[in-house]
């Protein structure tokens, strides 16, 4: 109860069995719906006006299901925050996987003692996403990177809410964005691309710059670390968060060639058909494009923490030109990586689910 309502009420026993056991609970006054019990994370929380659920004083076995009722019950655009004794990343990933891309997860502290997240249900009334907004123009894709507004991994939110999470007015933006004057080099029309061209694009363009990259990448950086690693400890950071996106993303980058491609093909093939047989035979594509988003956000997280230990991937003044050229590499390879996650995202996805949703009705 405490940890569901918070410090509200008085518990006193009045009988203590043996047979009978009676308690009086009685609501303070000066109830507050907050949980969380330091004072700094109190004035915060009273600022923002919203609930703040204490989960260290909930039940290990309970603590999902709790979380997962608070959210459920949210209204769309409202939000509710966690207060725990460490990163609760995991839940993150959790209700990703569960409930879809339909949340936004702001830390608001980061430990070392307590960790404390606000999570918000989106409000699909709120306008375009800053992932739609980018696919329908390349231009105001580079107005979001130049105020480094990610639009791929966390391209399902909208302007407002992208440019709050960044600190940024989001008018100064929009005005940006109706008069873009940035030229790109990129003519291709994605969007009016059918999703069965579209998926072979992606593998062309960037699954096979990323088995013919990676293998360089990694013999440089191997050299790099055997000149530099006791200079620079940042390295080994590095070269561990590198190794952690390469595995996941090989496995990745598997189920979509083997799963998820030939299943949008199959989609473009029943449209053209009109034979739907095969098509009824097979589950939904909306479980797999879950589990393609996750990975992605999985993805874009790392890639973020890379950025950071870099310095966006500024090598050091003092660096030989292998180092260099390592940082140089790494970045191709992060811009090549948002891109690939964009256009699956943003376009590839949506036209595929919006497809299925036609054909099977």
């Amino acid at each position: 109860m405490k940890a569901e309502k918070g410090d509200i009420f008085e518990w006193k026993k009045i009988e203590d069995g043996p047979e009978v056991w009676k308690v009086e609970i009685t609501k303070k006054n000066d109830a507050s719906r907050l949980v969380n019990p330091i004072k700094e994370s109190e004035t915060k929380a009273k600022e923002a006006e919203v609930f703040v659920l204490n989960v260290t004083l909930i039940e290990p076995r309970l603590k999902h299901p709790t979380i997962f009722k608070y959210f459920d019950a949210l209204e769309e655009g409202k939000a509710f925050q966690l207060l725990n004794d460490h990163d609760p990343k995991p839940l993150y990933y959790q209700l990703l996987g569960e409930r879809g891309n339909i949340f936004t997860w702001t830390y608001l502290e980061k430990g070392p003692q307590w960790w404390r997240v606000q999570i918000k249900k989106n409000d699909p009334q709120s306008g375009e996403t800053v992932g739609e907004i980018a696919a329908k123009d390349l231009r105001k894709a580079e107005v979001f990177k130049k105020y480094g507004i990610d639009f791929c991994c966390g391209g399902k939110k909208s302007l407002k809410q992208a440019c709050e999470e960044k600190g940024i007015d989001v008018a100064l933006v929009e005005a940006e964005l109706q008069n873009p004057t940035q030229q790109v080099q990129s003519a291709n029309n994605y969007n009016a691309w059918e999703p069965d061209f579209l998926a072979d694009y992606i593998y062309n363009q960037h699954h096979i710059y990323y088995y013919n990259e990676v293998p360089r990448i990694n013999d440089l950086f191997a050299k790099v670390v055997g000149h530099h690693g006791d200079h620079y400890p940042e390295l080994q950071t590095l070269y561990s968060l590198l190794s952690q996106l390469l595995q996941e993303l090989n496995v990745h980058f598997l189920r979509e060639e083997r799963v998820v491609f030939p299943f949008i093909k199959a989609l473009v093939a029943a449209k053209r058909t009109g034979n739907r047989d095969a098509l009824n035979s097979q589950p939904s594509l909306t479980e797999p494009v879950r589990m393609m988003e996750v990975d992605h956000e999985a993805a874009g997280d790392i890639l973020a923490e890379m950025s950071t230990i870099t310095n966006e991937y500024n090598p050091p003044a003092d660096a030989c030109n292998s180092f260099q050229f390592l940082y140089k590499k790494l970045k191709e390879l992060d811009e090549d990586l948002r891109q690939h996650i964009h256009l699956e995202n943003n376009i590839l996805f949506p036209k595929a689910l919006k497809l299925e949703q036609e054909l099977r009705n």
